[in-house]
């Protein structure tokens, strides 16, 4: 498991761009027949990813938990933006499709991750979190989550965010997640931007296809820089951070939040005469 600790706002105005990525992007997330995890400092979120093949993969604790399996003391969405493929938690097979999510509560012991097809593989995006308290695993499919449409073709940001762990849906205890889709044409992610300084969050870009790309906007809103982010990457925004950008062409991305509070519109708006 790959550990990152957390970069204050401050330093972050004196970092080159080869810092920044290195701190604030995952770049080779996804690996066959692997699972690959980084253990963030920033509100003690755990990014991953699982790509099973012709063999299951078993998530497992390590050192870095100090806990006896990876769920003893958290929570965990996973998304699947690949193939076909079966999560098994403690003995329970739960099938996922492309876009289809699955929560997993905290106490559950023992997480198997499969394809239906190694030739055509899931890939499994997950986020976890602290936990308090034991909510049921649920499986949310793209038609389960509550949809809510935002832009316009003016703007060049029409999109859907589909909501699958939130307030009023499925239980968790600090983890809010779902992922966003853009319309043909548009290619703003999120104007104006926003922090929210109660809760950090991540990006997951997927749906970019050959060569397009994401210049991803990043620091307090005064003092801005961007990577470039590509397919299957991964963008880290700690609660001091806006998190928006623009793309090449239209794209997805899963979005994912920990923090003080589950309220999605807890954002401490970033008005566009402000931004530098």
């Amino acid at each position: 498991m790959e550990i990152r600790y957390s970069r204050d706002p401050h330093s972050f105005t004196r970092m080159n761009t080869t810092e920044i990525r290195d701190e604030f992007m995952v770049a080779n997330l996804f690996a066959p027949n692997e699972i690959k995890l980084v253990y963030l400092h920033v509100d003690r979120l755990i990014l991953g990813s699982a790509v099973p093949g012709l063999k299951p993969l078993t998530l497992e604790a390590g050192k870095e938990l100090a806990a006896d399996y990876f769920a003893q003391r958290r929570e965990t969405g996973v998304f699947n933006t690949g193939g076909d493929g079966m999560i098994t938690v403690d003995g329970q097979e739960y099938k996922l499709g492309y876009q289809d999510m699955l929560y997993i509560g905290r106490g559950s012991r023992e997480i198997v991750f499969s394809s239906a097809d190694a030739e055509q593989p899931a890939r499994f995006y997950l986020i976890s979190l602290p936990a308090h308290q034991n909510y049921p695993t649920t499986r949310i499919t793209k038609n389960q989550a509550n949809a809510v449409a935002l832009g316009s073709k003016a703007e060049a940001n029409e999109r859907i965010i589909y909501q699958y762990v939130r307030e009023g849906g499925v239980s968790s205890c600090q983890l809010v997640m779902g992922f966003t889709e853009l319309a043909t044409g548009s290619v703003w992610n999120t104007m104006p931007a926003h922090t929210h300084e109660r809760r950090s969050e991540v990006y997951l870009y997927f749906n970019l296809s050959g060569d397009n790309v994401v210049f991803h906007l990043l620091g307090q809103p005064q003092e801005t820089r961007h990577i470039v982010v590509r397919n299957g990457q991964v963008a880290i925004s700690p609660s001091w951070s806006i998190h928006a950008g623009a793309g090449t062409s239209n794209y997805c991305f899963v979005w994912a939040m920990g923090g003080e509070n589950q309220a999605f519109s807890d954002m401490d708006l970033a008005p566009m005469v402000e931004l530098g």
